[in-house]
């Protein structure tokens, strides 16, 4: 097994301490494996979707003041049919959309969301 060495900062520490507690986990490293395999699993449900696609998209974001989303928005306005933002607790936003897009679309609106690294919850629901 190899071993690798990660710098994380506060939040994420108290994150993967949590991922621990949580999934009763013996270590730490479990806790990472849990959250690689936690990963791949939306890699693979994304690679197991195929042609037209349609569906909601849920984000949670933070910072509301920062226009990462409506330039993604912008980007994407042809493949986003509905879209509703809602303003939550500690400035963060909700943004649900409806999606209607070929599957390479939506992979590539899904990268270039999490690419940003400032959503804390991203998911695409099949219609």
């Amino acid at each position: 097994m190899g071993i690798v060495s990660i710098s994380l900062n506060d939040e994420n520490m108290n994150a993967l301490d949590r991922i621990q507690k949580t999934y009763r986990l013996t270590g730490r490293s479990e806790a990472v494996r849990a959250a690689i395999n936690a990963a791949l699993s939306d890699i693979r449900e994304l690679e197991g979707m195929d042609g037209m696609l349609e569906g909601v998209l849920v984000i949670v974001r933070g910072n509301h003041d920062d226009p990462w989303m409506i330039r993604l928005q912008a980007k994407y306005e042809s493949v986003i049919k509905t879209q509703l933002h809602s303003h939550l607790q500690n400035r963060k936003c909700l943004e649900v959309m409806v999606i209607s897009c070929m599957s390479e679309e939506l992979t590539e609106l899904l990268r270039d969301i999490r690419s940003e690294g400032k959503a804390d919850y991203v998911k695409f629901v099949r219609g």
